[in-house]
């Protein structure tokens, strides 16, 4: 008897703990998966060490369909202290392919990352610079390259997981600002438009976005049948990865089914095979103008959500892969919104010299962004 008596009371002792005990909390967005300390190269064979705390990172994030996802980048971080709450760069690179091996984390711990010469840039200033590898780009999946809902998620949950990185000494309260080139100009510019409702708690003080292909249909049309037609081809399968629904490979002929299953796992330089092919070599059906494609492309273009930080635009004029109509387009869309946006037409003959001669205009920028200087737009 006294035995039942104990078990009973130890059950309802049990249940009582039970109703005022703090649930578990669920994943969220922004929240870390893993933080392993790693090292960046700046040049190949490990070359020169880039002097910084290094994390390679897994974070959760969110698809651009609205599900729970796992992406994963890199975290930089200065030794030197920095007086107050050290800013965090969410910073977007451009194409790399859909291949893991492509990854910005993965080149960076190679010594053959390019953009890590802006990234320094940054560091030099003592900002911390967190570099997502967008969904599916070093984690399991197919890369949803050119999805802008998802890659603008992938860069501010890469900001909020740099803050939440034990040891880094980042504060969620700090500054932060989103920068990025081509892919990464896109990645930036959306970053930018879903802010105020999808990450509003971060401090954003201003988006630079450079060689931005604002308008997929646009920029697809441009390239068929050109040499950098590999990049609209990708971008087909980036899109059908994010939207399973466009169910691209049934559209495909077999010629196209085999270039494609070919080039998901290329880098950007293996893309070049593809040059000079157009979408009618691989499909029997006009893909650009399908409905279900033209909804998914709407939806993925930028312009129609106003950013409510500053925004500095700047496109090459003779950008060859990228035309300069879509950037100026994106510009005046901004510009009737009332962005404060600041426009630079660079004189670069090409989309890469472009990235070459804007990018550090726009760190500076950012960096008076980040230092509470007020901008001056020239809409």
């Amino acid at each position: 008897m006294t035995l039942r008596v104990r078990v009973s009371m130890f059950t309802i002792l049990l249940l009582i703990a039970s109703l005022f005990a703090t649930p578990a909390r669920a994943a969220g967005a922004g929240d870390i998966v893993s933080a392993r300390p790693t090292t960046v190269y700046l040049l190949p064979g490990k070359l020169l060490e880039v002097p910084v705390n290094a994390w390679h990172l897994l974070y959760h994030s969110t698809s651009a369909t609205g599900s729970l996802n796992i992406v994963s980048g890199t975290l930089l971080v200065p030794k030197a202290p920095y007086l107050g709450r050290r800013p965090v760069i969410g910073y977007a690179t451009g194409t790399h392919g859909l291949g893991d091996q492509c990854a910005p984390s993965v080149s960076m711990s190679e010594g053959r990352e390019a953009e890590l010469a802006l990234v320094s840039l940054f560091l030099l200033k003592g900002f911390a610079v967190a570099i997502t590898d967008y969904e599916g780009l070093g984690t399991p999946g197919t890369h949803t390259y050119m999805a802008g809902v998802s890659q603008g998620h992938a860069v501010l949950d890469s900001i909020r997981a740099a803050t939440r990185v034990p040891g880094a000494g980042l504060s969620a309260s700090a500054p932060v600002a989103v920068m990025g080139y081509s892919q990464g100009g896109a990645s930036s510019g959306w970053a930018a438009q879903l802010q105020p409702s999808y990450a509003p708690e971060l401090r954003l003080k201003g988006a630079a976005a450079g060689g931005v292909p604002a308008d997929l249909y646009a920029v697809a049309a441009h390239l068929d049948g050109t040499k950098d037609f590999g990049l609209a081809a990708v971008a087909g399968v980036g899109l059908d990865a994010a939207y399973p629904e466009l169910d691209l490979e049934a559209d495909l002929n077999d010629r196209g089914r085999a270039l494609m299953a070919d080039a998901a796992d290329d880098c950007v330089g293996d893309l070049g095979k593809l040059a000079g092919l157009r979408f009618s070599d691989l499909s029997p059906v006009d893909l650009l103008n399908q409905p279900k494609w033209q909804t998914r492309l709407a939806e993925n273009r930028l312009g129609a959500r106003p950013p409510r930080v500053p925004v500095f635009l700047y496109h090459a004029r003779g950008d060859q892969t990228i035309p300069h109509a879509v950037g100026a387009r994106l510009r005046w869309e901004y510009c009737a919104a009332g962005v404060n946006a600041r426009w630079v037409s660079l004189p670069a003959p090409d989309h890469i010299t472009g990235a070459i001669e804007g990018g550090p205009l726009a760190i500076e920028w950012l960096a008076l962004r980040i230092l509470g200087l007020p901008a001056i737009g020239n809409c």
